[in-house]
């Protein structure tokens, strides 16, 4: 199992370097992988709605509800899936009004680009998903952490959104601080995932 997780860490940060390397290339600005970053937000939530849905067997130890506790049962997982699905999308709807209006006019070939981008992660975390989905049918996992750390993801977006103004079009400095934060959002998800979940 460490040897299945250390390799979709690899892959992980291999999807992000090769989006890296394509808006240095096409010398995009900030835009157009807050757009890559976002859509694979969505990704990783949709799948997590799923993962969800699909448990056989969860822990409900230290959960709460309204801050009553909830026993493990078929109720309690859909009720989780689908406030997680309302909550994390709604941020997501939020966070979309702020990139489209951070959107400038982009060329075709910087769209191809994103789109090549955001399949990267698809196919990415599509692997995880099935992966996660034979693990979590073998163990007991938390239901409370499975819904909460997805929202990792959300800081480094919110950050830039917050504090991306504050950089010249195009800086060289504001992008490698969102990728800084987008990359170690990434590994501390995978490091959560594989080892808080147990």
């Amino acid at each position: 199992m460490k040897k299945t997780s250390d390799k979709s860490a690899w892959v992980l940060l291999l999807s992000n370097l090769i989006t890296i390397a394509i808006a240095v290339i096409q010398k995009w600005d900030l835009a157009p992988l807050l757009i890559i970053y976002w859509a694979q937000s969505v990704i990783i939530g949709i799948s997590n709605w799923r993962r969800i849905l699909n448990l056989r067997q969860f822990s409900t130890k230290n959960f709460t509800i309204n801050k009553v506790s909830v026993d493990p049962t078929q109720k309690t997982k859909r009720r989780v899936a689908w406030f997680f699905l309302f909550h994390y999308g709604f941020f997501h709807f939020v966070y979309f009004i702020f990139i489209s209006a951070m959107i400038p006019t982009l060329s075709n070939f910087v769209w191809m680009g994103i789109a090549v981008g955001i399949l990267i992660f698809a196919i990415n975390h599509y692997y995880s998903y099935k992966h996660n989905l034979e693990r979590d049918s073998a163990r007991v996992p938390n239901i409370g952490t499975l819904m909460f750390f997805p929202y990792a993801r959300i800081l480094p977006m919110h950050l830039t959104i917050i504090f991306g103004g504050a950089f010249s079009k195009g800086s060289t400095i504001s992008l490698l601080i969102f990728l800084s934060l987008k990359t170690g959002a990434d590994l501390i998800m995978h490091w959560v995932e594989h080892s808080k979940l147990k």
